[in-house]
């Protein structure tokens, strides 16, 4: 029998949510709702240049890992980030991010002025 998400170790759990940040296009969408405002499904495929249908299954995996909420009104559907700590999150990886690229820089940086090695061009 399975363990519910209440009896798993936290690491276990806090891959699962990694597993459904793991697509480009679902940080895309979280980046997209990250100001704290509701869009509606036209707009964030209006933004992604994705199918509906695409659309459709990664919102549902958003909605599935509890970062989104959803909400019908009329013929629209809204969504916004379910917690305001997933913007957060998002912002603390992109500051990593930027810490990486600003090292490897660096790093590429002092390797350019490295002494040549025989024929290197």
């Amino acid at each position: 029998m399975p363990l519910s998400p209440h009896q798993r170790p936290l690491y276990e759990v806090k891959a699962g949510l990694f597993k459904g940040l793991s697509h480009p296009l679902r940080i895309r969408i979280l980046e997209l709702l990250a100001d704290q405002e509701e869009h509606t499904v036209a707009h964030l495929q209006e933004c992604t240049d994705l199918e509906a249908s695409h659309l459709s299954q990664h919102l549902a995996v958003l909605r599935r890992h509890r970062l989104v909420t959803a909400e019908r009104r009329a013929s629209h559907v809204y969504y916004r980030l379910a917690h305001p700590d997933v913007a957060e999150m998002l912002a603390a990886a992109r500051n990593l991010l930027t810490t990486l690229v600003a090292e490897d820089s660096a790093r590429a940086d002092g390797m350019a002025s490295l002494p040549r090695i025989g024929a290197q061009r």
